[in-house]
């Protein structure tokens, strides 16, 4: 929506002050503003969430991983708000299935619209994974204000990773990604699929969690 030119190694993004402030003064662009500023929070198995927030979860059973994550997705689909998947195979389509039983959500619609997202996972390595979310959001926003949902399976995701450890520096830098946006992310955590070395670096990697009660995201 705006013209930009790209600088750095990593290509960023650099607007003028007169574009952003003539973009930001749009009678449209306020009055949305006004309307998303009501939402300073998002509800997570509830437990209000500010948004820019980065979290992880754990579960340990199938009911589990949908618990806090169904909800997330079908409170975000029922208000229009963009709501962003990674999962594959049977992960994804439980998914679906839960998403399909909730009251007031037309699943094959968001997906067919573009309003949930899915993907198998974010790239192949850390720039790639951080590539494909800015890239997302910027879309998402781009759309107007609004506030973006992501669930990640983490279990999924790390196939397109090297190694563990590759993981968790995406899952590092990802912390900065998460302040630049109006989001809530939760990073799931099947703790039948990880050691415990992996749960704990998990658990350091997003430090959202020690303001929260943890124990609202173990399931």
């Amino acid at each position: 929506m705006l013209p930009a030119r790209r600088i750095g190694g990593r290509r960023e993004r650099r607007f003028t002050e007169a574009d952003l402030v003539g973009f930001l003064a749009t009678s449209e662009f306020v009055t949305a503003s006004r309307a998303e500023a009501l939402q300073t929070s998002v509800n997570v198995g509830g437990v209000p969430v500010p948004l820019h927030a980065h979290l992880a979860t754990f579960y340990n059973t199938d009911a589990g991983r949908l618990r806090l994550t169904v909800p997330f997705f079908a409170d975000g689909l029922r208000s229009g708000q963009p709501c962003f998947l990674v999962a594959s195979d049977d992960v994804y389509k439980a998914y679906v299935d839960a998403l399909a039983k909730e009251p007031g959500v037309d699943v094959e619609a968001a997906l067919r619209e573009g309003q949930l997202v899915t993907a198998s996972g974010p790239g192949s390595d850390v720039d790639g994974a951080l590539s494909f979310w800015e890239q997302c959001c910027w879309r998402a926003v781009g759309r107007g204000p609004t506030v973006l949902r992501i669930n990640g399976e983490m279990a999924c995701a790390r196939k397109g990773f090297s190694s563990d450890a590759d993981m968790m520096r995406f899952e590092v830098a990802f912390n900065m990604l998460a302040r630049r946006f109006p989001m809530v992310a939760l990073c799931q955590y099947d703790v039948r699929e990880f050691n415990g070395e992996v749960v704990f670096q998990a658990m350091r990697a997003h430090p959202d969690l020690y303001s929260l009660h943890l124990g609202s995201f173990l399931s």
